[in-house]
């Protein structure tokens, strides 16, 4: 285990980081390490394994990030997730939505330290990969320190070493789970401490990291980075940090990664996915271009998406060029 491993990390997003996002995301970024949704211990145990934990072999390195508050199931959990493959298994200790609290896990976990401990112990007695947290600074409006201390140093005691610090608190009550990305405060300066006094530990920063120029600053501040939405509504942005932080790293054009996907699409297709859940990820691919809207449209086209037709997202693209050759001859229209 080397600090390099999560030197890029992508956020674990519910409803956002399923399978063919984290393969769209892997062609951007060919070295980031890729986080699963949140999954529920309950639908691991009791539900359709397949659905829930299978992907493509491009997408490693990958995390299984868990959800949930008893050993025994858990380390159950752990377990389906190594047998399938995953390279990480991480727990959520920081999702604040009152849903996931009344299923006594997420951030309310970081007020029972010894729980969470035991819960840790037991999945790293269960599978021979890296068990980590993801976690916030704080519960509601308590910001002493020694409260995310003490919660890092009960784990650290198990042995873990890998923590991810979303670099706010977490608000249980009165705040939606959009308010607890925005309303708590950042505070940086307390996960830079919690490195000094956990020297020996992988420290990664997430938390309102927007842009390719914070996300590589935190990066050489911390051990890594995760970014959560910016690689969602942006996602060019993890081939920005990945070209500063991996320069002699080839990353694809816009064209192969559309090539890719369209491949990848039509694999999916032929297994019954339908085509707008595969293109979903690819709608901020070229935010801020020429013509970014009309691709957009054309591929959140519920009656364009219905035939579940591949080319579409072919058709997008031409669209997209064929606004940009426009706007270039526009502008080399001398003004009269």
């Amino acid at each position: 285990m080397s600090a390099s491993d999560w030197r890029l990390c992508v956020a674990p997003m519910i409803d956002v980081t399923d399978r063919h996002c984290r393969y769209f995301h892997r062609l951007l970024a060919p070295r980031a390490r890729l986080y699963t949704e949140m999954i529920t211990t309950g639908a691991l145990l009791h539900g359709n394994v397949e659905r829930h934990l299978d992907f493509d072999a491009a997408e490693h390195p990958v995390a299984l990030q868990l959800g949930g508050s008893e050993p025994d199931a858990l380390a159950e959990a752990a377990r389906l997730g190594r047998k399938w493959g995953y390279d990480e298994i991480n727990l959520n200790c920081g999702c604040p939505s009152e849903r996931v609290q009344r299923g006594a896990f997420g951030a309310c976990l970081m007020a029972e330290s010894g729980l969470v401990a035991d819960c840790m112990k037991a999945m790293q007695d269960a599978v021979d990969v890296p068990v980590t947290v993801k976690h916030r600074l704080g519960l509601d409006y308590d910001e002493s320190y020694g409260f995310v201390r003490d919660f890092v140093g009960a784990l650290h005691d198990t042995g873990c070493r890998v923590f991810i610090v979303h670099a706010r608190n977490a608000v249980l009550k009165g705040l939606s789970p959009k308010d607890n990305r925005e309303i708590p405060p950042l505070r940086y300066a307390v996960a830079e401490q919690l490195r000094a006094d956990f020297p020996d530990s992988i420290i990664v920063l997430n938390g309102g990291l927007a842009d390719a120029a914070q996300a590589v600053g935190a990066a050489d501040a911390f051990d890594g980075v995760m970014l959560g939405r910016a690689a969602w509504h942006t996602p060019r942005v993890l081939s920005e940090v990945s070209l500063r932080l991996w320069p002699s790293v080839r990353l694809p054009t816009d064209a192969q990664v559309v090539d890719a996907m369209v491949g990848y699409a039509a694999s999916q297709v032929a297994l019954g996915v339908p085509l707008r859940v595969i293109v979903r990820p690819l709608l901020g691919l070229v935010n801020g271009q020429s013509g970014a809207r009309r691709w957009r449209r054309l591929l959140s086209d519920p009656l364009r998406l219905a035939p579940n037709d591949p080319d579409l997202i072919y058709e997008a693209w031409r669209s997209l060029r064929d606004a940009t050759r426009v706007q270039l001859q526009d502008e080399a229209v001398p003004a009269s």
